[in-house]
């Protein structure tokens, strides 16, 4: 390491974000420990044998992984950011064949003394091979070679991730998508987004005849307009818009058939409830139904200040399940109530705010990309985990990050966040070619 690189780490590092993230790691332990938390057992916070001892294992792994970042020049992570992508997706692919399964899905590696999810990891390196795509100076994201290299880039990690039956991992890289926006891709694009999203929503919640109805109705009067205004425009125009509606029309009841056939005759009967119980919170209360139905009742037991630290009776009694990882948000309602849930959504905020105003400040394109990669992940887990723990959004393994319990999350958000802090720390350089 350089002596000027060292002076740059002490000046340039962006404290502000360093805090939050030191504040989120130290919460997020405190209520691992009051998770496992047993006022009958000698066991403490320090005790290994549980996950509160073992977290602080892993937050002892972190703090070295960000030293190591730090010291690490910046250009490095630049440079080969597309070797570890590729060695990243070959990582993805032998876990399809000699991963171990958890829960139904083969997304672990086990190592022998300690045991990661391959996919958190990925997310890094995708943020990092996409911001060098899309930083080339030779780069137009409204092309449409451009667009399909992206998709490409995105869809490669997604479809590995999807094989090894881990949905939520792969549903997170959605995030770059607002990554792509803030990079110029056309509006309309994400238009089109919503509006399949809200088909998709509304088949599975009403059903095929009601959609198809509305959307006639619907088609009807856009067509109804332009025939009314055709003195507007030439025969020629006319036709063609005419032509573009009754396309999108037909795209649109395709995609309804498509999703109700996938949905009842491919999907399997468990993959179905978790989307399901969205629309109908009751549904098999006691298997699908039973994470999100006990997740609010430990939340809305809390009140308003909530029971009081280690004071969770739902936590006690291990009532819901997953706490300590994708369900950690419980034990804020519960133990701290509306106010101390308010408090931990204001610092995510907060926090991402930062992120955002760290991004925007960079003079380098690689360095503002992969930042906005950073807050879009960080902003994507957050708002599906707290969704998920109030009946909001399906229930799809996706934790809260610097939060919840595990190695792997934490290992990898750390590594995500302090490679953008390393990067931002030099902003004042310019890397070559972006």
């Amino acid at each position: 390491m350089r002596s000027d690189d060292k002076i740059n780490i002490t000046n340039n590092l962006d404290w502000i974000a360093v805090g939050f993230y030191i504040l989120f790691v130290f919460l997020g332990w405190l209520n691992i420990y009051a998770v496992v938390y047993d006022p009958e057992a000698v066991s403490n916070i320090f005790d290994f044998s549980i996950n509160s001892g073992k977290q602080l294992m892993w937050i002892g792994g972190a703090f070295l992984l960000i030293v190591a970042i730090l010291v690490i020049d910046y250009k490095f992570y630049s440079t080969f950011s597309y070797i570890f992508y590729v060695l990243s997706m070959l990582i993805l692919l032998a876990t399809i064949f000699i991963g171990t399964e958890v829960n139904g899905s083969r997304s672990w590696l086990d190592l022998g003394i300690v045991r990661v999810q391959p996919a958190e990891f990925a997310k890094f390196t995708t943020a990092l091979a996409l911001a060098r795509f899309l930083g080339n100076i030779n780069t137009n994201i409204q092309r449409l070679d451009t667009m399909l290299k992206a998709a490409i880039l995105l869809g490669i990690p997604c479809a590995l991730i999807l094989l090894q039956n881990e949905t939520g991992g792969m549903l997170v890289f959605s995030a770059f998508i607002l990554v792509m926006y803030r990079e110029g891709l056309p509006g309309t694009l994400l238009l089109i987004g919503v509006f399949v999203t809200l088909l998709f929503v509304l088949t599975l919640a009403v059903g095929v005849k009601p959609i198809l109805i509305g959307l006639g109705i619907l088609f009807g009067l856009i067509i109804a307009y332009f025939l009314i205004n055709r003195l507007r425009m030439t025969r020629k125009q006319l036709l063609n818009r005419l032509s573009i509606i009754l396309l999108i029309f037909a795209m649109s009841v395709g995609f309804v058939f498509g999703v109700h056939k996938i949905f009842f005759e491919i999907l399997q009967e468990h993959q179905r409830n978790r989307i399901m119980v969205l629309f109908d919170t009751e549904l098999d209360i006691r298997d699908v139904g039973y994470h999100v139905h006990q997740s609010k009742i430990a939340i809305g037991s809390g009140d308003f200040f909530g029971k009081g630290f280690l004071e969770g009776t739902q936590t006690k009694f291990d009532f819901v399940p997953e706490q300590s990882t994708d369900f950690i948000f419980c034990t804020i309602g519960e133990e701290h109530g509306w106010f101390g849930s308010t408090i931990l959504i204001i610092l995510y905020v907060l926090f991402m705010m930062r992120l955002v105003f760290l991004a925007e400040r960079q003079k380098d394109s690689f360095s503002r990309i992969y930042g906005y990669s950073v807050a879009s992940i960080i902003l994507f887990h957050f708002m599906v985990n707290i969704g998920m723990t109030i009946g909001l959004f399906p229930v799809i393994g996706i934790p809260l990050p610097f939060f919840s319990y595990g190695g792997s999350s934490l290992w990898s958000f750390t590594i995500l966040l302090f490679v953008f802090l390393k990067l931002d720390s030099h902003r004042g350089q310019v890397l070559a070619g972006h």
